[in-house]
């Protein structure tokens, strides 16, 4: 067993509502490439990966607090709001639970990715009841306009799954590249209208889905030969709504990582 290998397994108890997974024989190559290297191309296409899952209880929490709210509500997880909180020592439910995921997040990325530094997130809870996606998205990074691929942790509770387009996109057919581009921009393409495709390409498992309740290892950044920026799309809320909480918390890369 590696030390990479040790220091994951004796991590669990340094984290607060979050539980590391236990990665296969599989896994672990894939897991050792980006910890050498995150911005390896070929090792992107085999992202997202469950890193983690919620305790149950924290789970169960989350989302029962999420069902007090018939609006979903956003908030922006930058360095000012982490310093607001520590400072004023207060919070609310949601709040909470936020800084105890990053926290717990941050340590899991400093075993797997010594490189990442906590850059931004954001979470949301509340009733979700727009019924069509947004489209296909990446999340950018706006503040490197040069930067390449950086690591994004996401996690959906209980409901909702997120839905992200599998392996290397660039070697999809034509066919599939239309049919892409009719979620990206929510468009009718010649393959059809884009709620149809949408559910075909589900079908087909060129769209997965991401299990709740878990947390995704998956890719962020700008354009760069040596990424492939994570595609994703967030599931549809039945008729009526459906309640759910989302976290999200981005890293940026630097040279050498000091704690």
């Amino acid at each position: 067993m590696t030390s990479l290998h040790q220091i994951w397994a004796t991590l669990q108890p340094r984290l607060k509502i979050l539980e590391p997974l236990p990665f296969s024989s599989k896994q672990w190559p894939l897991i050792e490439r980006l910890h050498e290297n995150f911005n390896d191309r070929e090792a992107h296409s085999h992202l997202p990966l469950p890193i983690a899952r919620f305790r149950e209880a924290a789970s169960k929490a989350i989302h029962e607090h999420a069902k007090q709210f018939d609006a979903v509500e956003t908030v922006a997880v930058d360095d000012s709001w982490l310093a607001e909180k520590s400072a004023s020592g207060t919070s609310d439910t949601m709040a909470n639970y936020a800084r105890l995921y990053c926290d717990d997040v941050d340590a899991m990325m400093s075993v797997l990715v010594p490189s990442a530094r906590y850059r931004k997130g954001h979470y949301s809870y509340g009733k979700y009841t727009v019924p069509q996606p947004h489209g296909l998205h990446t999340d950018h990074s706006a503040e490197d306009p040069e930067g390449a691929g950086e690591p994004i942790c996401i996690a959906r509770i209980e409901t909702l799954g997120t839905h992200y387009l599998a392996g290397d996109y660039t070697a999809y057919d034509p066919e599939t590249q239309s049919m892409l581009k009719a979620l990206r921009y929510w468009i009718a393409v010649p393959e059809g209208e884009p709620e149809t495709i949408l559910d075909d390409l589900l079908k087909r498992e060129t769209l997965k889905t991401i299990p709740v309740n878990r947390v995704m290892l998956m890719v962020a950044g700008n354009s760069s030969e040596n990424t492939q920026v994570t595609q994703h799309i967030a599931a549809r809320p039945p008729v009526g709504g459906l309640h759910s909480a989302f976290f999200q918390g981005q890293f940026k890369l630097t040279q050498k990582y000091v704690r």
